[in-house]
């Protein structure tokens, strides 16, 4: 479930949510900040607990244009992209790419558009993990 909330900034402090823990990890997941609300990413299996007073934390109402606006604010989805890039480049170069562009469809073709899709299946898994 993605939260979301407003920071309490002040001369001396910043409040920001409390994430449960497990063992000596945080549960949860930071994603984004959009226009000073932040978004926050908690499994399903997590609960919060209870939060300081100067923060009101509640679930996202997330609608098709605030779930891109967060993909695009998100350093972890940013990652997540690079990752997949990063997989194509292992076996197709830039210029491997292009000349897929240019060539009659065939079993390189083939191989080509199914290996890249199979990279983005996983890109989109990995968003589905923190809820987008």
């Amino acid at each position: 479930m993605i939260y979301s909330y407003r920071k309490h900034i002040d001369d001396i402090r910043t409040v920001e949510i409390l994430l449960p823990e497990s063992g000596m990890e945080r549960q949860g997941q930071e994603l984004a900040t959009v226009d000073g609300t932040t978004y926050v990413f908690l499994p399903d299996t997590s609960t919060l607990p209870p939060q300081p007073p100067e923060i009101a934390v509640q679930p996202a109402t997330l609608t098709d244009a605030l779930r891109e606006s967060i993909k695009v604010a998100s350093p972890h989805v940013w990652l997540i992209n690079q990752r997949v890039v990063d997989m194509i480049r292992q076996r197709y170069s830039v210029d491997d790419e292009i000349k897929m562009l240019r060539i009659a469809p065939s079993d390189e073709t083939t191989a080509y558009n199914a290996y890249v899709e199979e990279c983005r299946a996983w890109g989109r898994g990995e968003k589905a993990k923190l809820g987008l």
